[in-house]
C-alpha cells in the first residue's frame, strides 16, 4: 500500500483544465449545425395572455421558429418528482396555455441562426394581457400551513413541534427576549449562468446541461416528453458554481429540447444574468419570530421559533427553517411552527445551507440578545446550554464537538480579550465589534453507485454520475480511490457528470462525499480484493500484470439504520470582528475564525477553500444581498451585478482562519465524513450582525445590514 492519501492537501486534479480554459462547461460544447434560442418573458405577475403579435418577429432575419402557447407542440408532462422537487404542486407547463403565474414566466421562444438574431426577434414580440390582482409582497400575503409534510432523507420534517410548556415557561421567566427577524429574497448568482444545449436523434435526446444531478434531468425530460428515461443522455462534467440552483430542472431545459425538436437541429439556450432572477429559484424571503427565556443563571427555559417563507402559488417549496432550534441548545420547553406564504412569484429553491442558514440567523441573534439581557458572555451562555443528547428526537448524537469548536475558535480569535459593553472597543475612529454564533448542518447520506476498473498497466478508472460545482469532487474521489486501491493519485482517473455512468444522488446537501465517496471506496475495495485473489500477488500492480486483463467491480451503497439510533450533524462555531464607521455606517469584516466538527476531512486544502467560500457568502448575506421586488408587478429591478451586491475580493477579511476539530464518527457512513459545503455558511450572518451590535449598540434584525440602517 502507498502512503495514505485521504487527509492530504492534494491540489485539484482538474485545476489545470480550469485555469487553462480547457474545462468544458454546458454552453461551450461544440455541436454541429447549432441554432440559438431566446426566451420572451411575461411582464405581469398574474393573469392571462389575450394576444401575442409575432408577425414582425417572424419576419426578422435568421428566425427559424417562434413558439408560443398557440403553436407549441403539446407535451406529455407525466408525473415526476425528484427528491429536490416540492412535494405539493405541479411544475410549470411551459408554452402549454395562456395562464401567467409570475413575472418573468416564459411565454414565447424564438430560435434563430445566431444568438443576436434570436434576441433581436424576441424583442419584437408584442403581448397583451388580462392582468389579475397579484400578491407579490410578503407583508400582504397570508401565511398558511403546508399541505403536506416534507421529508429529509426519508425522515419526516414536521411543520409544528412541541415539547413541554414553552408558553407557560416564557410567561414565568426571569429574563426573556421576543423579537422578529427578516431575511429578504436572495438570488443565485454563480459565475456560470444556466445553459442547455439540446439535440435530438429520432426519439433520443442528448442534453449538455448545467446541473447538480444529471439523472434527475434525464428523468424529468423523459416525463415531460413522454419518452423512456434511458433515451435521455445528460452530460455535465463541469459546473461553474450552482449553490443549489442546479438541484432541480428549470423551464429553460424543456424549452431548449422543445426548440430543438421543432427546428430539427441542436439548440442552445443560455440564460442571461437578468434571466437568472426569473428562470431559476432563490433563497425565499423569510419572517421569523424567536422568543427565548432563561433563568437568572443563564439556563434556557423556553425556545419558541415561528417562521414563514414565500413560495409560489403553484408549488409549495419548504425548507428546514426551524430544524436547528429543536436541538441546537438545551431547553425543556420548545415550540416551532413553519408556515408558507403563497405568492405570485416563481418557486424558490435551495440556496447554500437552505433553511439552516436562515433559521440559525434568527436563533443565534436571539441568543446574543438574551446574553445581553442576562449580562452573560455570549459564548458562556451557549456553553451553559450545551445539550447532552438530541432533545427533540431523544437520541444520542453520533458525535458532537460543539464545545471543542467553541474553545478552539475562541482561543484562536482571542475572545477572552473582548470588552463586553457595546461601543467600548475602538480603532481610531472605527467602532470595533466582536460577535459569535453557532453553526450546524445535518449529515446527509443517500444511495449511490460507483464502478472501479483496474487496467493491466497498473492504472485505474473510477466512475460515478456525480457532479462537481466547485467543492473538489474530482479530486476528493480520486483520493478515496487511490488510497483504497493502494495507488498513487496520478495513477487513478475519476470521471463524473454523465448519465451513462453509475447513478449518483443529487450533488447538494453536503452529501456527495458521504454517498458517492462511500460507493467509490466500496467499488475500489472489491476490485482490489478480486485482483489480488485472481492475480495471486500481494501487490496490485504485480497482480494486474499477471492477469493481463481488466478487472471491474461495481458497488451500490445505501444508508443503514444509524439515523434511527443516532442524531447525526456537523457542528461549528464562528467568531467575527467588524469595524464600523460611525459617520458613514460602513461595515468592514476584519477577521473571521470558524471551527468545525465535520467528521473525517478527506482533503484539508479543498475543504478549507469550501469554508472560506461559505464565510464570504455569509458576508454577502449579512451586509449586501437583497433582491428588491416591486410590489406592483413582482419585477426585480436590481436583477444585475450593478445593483445586486455580492462580496468581492475587497470585501474579504484579511484574516480567515479555518479549524477542524478531530472527529472519528463510525456511525455516519463508511468514510466517517459529514460534509462542510453547507455548514460553512451557517452562523456567519448572525456572527456578523452580533458583532455589529457590539460595535454600535444598534440591533439590526432585518438583513442586509446596510449603512442606512446604522445611521
Amino acid at each position: 500500500m502507498t502512503t495514505a492519501v485521504i487527509g492530504k492537501p492534494v491540489s485539484r486534479v482538474d485545476g489545470r483544465q480550469k485555469v487553462t480554459g480547457t474545462a468544458t462547461y454546458a454552453a461551450e460544447f461544440e455541436v454541429p449545425n447549432l441554432a440559438y434560442a431566446a426566451v420572451v418573458r411575461s411582464t405581469i405577475a398574474s393573469g392571462r395572455i389575450t394576444s401575442i403579435d409575432t408577425a414582425e418577429a417572424e419576419r426578422a432575419s435568421g428566425v427559424l421558429a417562434l413558439l408560443t402557447h398557440r403553436n407549441a407542440p403539446r407535451l406529455a408532462y407525466r408525473p415526476h418528482k425528484g427528491m429536490t422537487d416540492p412535494v405539493t404542486g405541479e411544475r410549470l407547463h411551459v408554452l402549454q396555455d395562456d395562464r401567467v403565474n409570475h413575472q418573468g414566466q416564459p411565454i414565447a421562444l424564438v430560435i434563430g441562426e445566431s444568438l443576436e438574431q434570436a434576441n433581436h426577434a424576441a424583442r419584437l414580440v408584442r403581448v397583451s394581457y388580462a392582468a389579475q390582482v397579484a400578491t407579490t409582497d410578503i407583508s400582504s400575503a397570508k401565511p398558511t400551513d403546508p399541505t403536506h409534510e416534507k421529508t429529509d432523507q426519508g425522515e419526516a420534517r414536521p411543520d409544528e413541534t412541541r415539547r413541554g410548556d414553552p408558553e407557560g415557561a416564557l410567561a414565568a421567566a426571569e429574563v426573556r427576549v421576543d423579537e422578529t427577524y427578516v431575511i429578504p429574497r436572495e438570488n443565485h448568482n454563480p459565475i456560470e449562468m444556466h445553459a442547455t444545449i439540446a439535440a435530438w436523434d429520432g426519439d433520443r435526446l442528448t442534453l449538455w446541461d448545467k446541473t447538480q444531478w444529471v439523472h434527475n434531468v434525464a428523468d424529468e425530460l423523459a416525463a415531460v416528453f413522454g419518452i423512456p428515461a434511458e433515451n435521455v443522455h445528460v452530460i455535465s462534467p463541469f459546473v461553474g458554481g450552482a449553490f443549489g440552483s442546479g438541484l432541480r430542472v428549470w423551464p429553460h431545459v424543456t424549452l431548449a429540447a422543445l426548440g430543438a425538436r421543432v427546428v430539427g437541429r441542436p439548440v442552445k439556450l443560455m440564460l442571461s444574468r437578468r434571466d437568472m432572477y426569473y428562470g431559476v429559484g432563490y433563497r425565499p424571503h423569510t419572517v421569523q419570530r424567536v422568543a427565548l427565556s432563561a433563568s437568572g443563571d443563564g439556563k434556557l427555559t423556553a425556545v419558541i421559533h415561528e417562521g414563514y417563507q414565500e413560495t409560489s402559488t403553484y408549488e409549495e417549496y419548504t425548507e428546514a427553517l426551524l430544524n436547528a432550534s429543536r436541538f441546537l441548545h438545551s431547553s425543556p420547553n420548545v415550540f416551532t411552527r413553519h408556515r408558507l406564504a403563497p405568492m405570485n412569484v416563481h418557486t424558490p429553491t435551495y440556496m447554500r445551507a437552505p433553511g439552516e442558514a436562515s433559521g440559525v440567523f434568527a436563533l443565534e441573534c436571539a441568543m446574543d440578545e438574551l446574553a445581553m439581557a442576562l449580562g452573560i458572555d455570549p459564548l458562556e451562555l451557549r456553553l451553559r446550554n450545551e445539550p447532552e443528547q438530541d432533545e427533540d428526537k431523544s437520541l444520542p448524537f453520533s458525535s458532537r464537538s460543539t464545545r471543542e469548536c467553541y474553545r478552539a475558535a475562541a482561543e484562536r480569535f482571542g475572545w477572552s480579550q473582548r470588552s463586553p459593553q457595546p461601543r467600548s472597543m475602538r480603532d481610531g475612529r472605527w467602532l470595533i465589534g466582536w460577535g459569535m454564533a453557532t453553526a450546524t448542518y445535518p449529515m446527509n447520506y443517500a444511495p449511490a453507485s460507483a464502478l472501479a476498473r483496474l487496467l493491466p498497466d497498473g492504472t485505474a478508472e473510477v466512475t460515478s454520475a456525480a457532479s462537481d460545482m466547485g467543492p473538489g469532487t474530482w479530486t476528493s474521489m480520486t483520493q478515496v480511490a487511490a488510497e483504497t486501491l493502494g495507488l498513487p493519485v496520478e495513477r487513478v482517473k475519476f470521471t463524473l457528470g454523465d448519465t451513462r455512468l453509475p447513478r449518483a444522488p443529487v450533488h447538494g446537501g453536503s452529501m456527495t462525499m458521504a454517498s458517492v465517496g462511500s460507493a467509490v471506496q466500496a467499488a475500489c475495495r472489491q476490485a482490489r480484493e478480486e485482483a489480488l485473489a485472481r492475480g495471486g500477488a500481494n501487490e496490485l500492480a504485480e497482480a494486474m500484470q499477471r492477469l493481463g486483463q481488466p478487472i471491474e467491480a461495481r458497488a451500490d451503497v445505501k444508508p443503514g439504520d444509524a439515523s434511527k439510533r443516532f442524531s447525526m450533524h456537523a457542528f461549528g462555531a464562528v467568531f467575527v470582528e467588524v469595524a464600523v464607521d460611525p459617520d458613514l455606517g460602513e461595515t468592514r469584516v476584519r477577521r473571521m475564525v470558524g471551527a468545525y466538527g465535520a467528521g473525517r476531512i478527506v482533503n484539508p486544502k479543498t475543504t478549507r477553500s469550501q469554508c472560506i467560500g461559505g464565510m464570504i457568502g455569509g458576508i454577502g448575506m449579512a451586509l449586501m444581498e437583497h433582491s428588491v421586488v416591486d410590489a406592483r408587478n413582482g419585477r426585480v429591478p436590481n436583477a444585475n451585478f450593478a445593483e445586486y451586491a455580492v462580496p468581492v475580493h475587497a470585501d474579504a477579511p484579511a484574516v480567515m482562519d479555518v479549524l477542524f476539530v478531530e472527529e472519528h464518527d463510525p456511525h455516519v457512513n463508511p468514510l466517517g465524513v459529514k460534509g462542510v459545503g453547507e455548514i460553512a455558511l451557517v452562523g456567519v450572518a448572525p456572527a456578523i450582525t452580533n458583532a455589529i451590535f457590539h460595535a454600535t449598540g444598534k440591533r439590526i434584525r432585518e438583513l442586509p445590514v446596510t449603512p442606512d440602517k446604522l445611521l
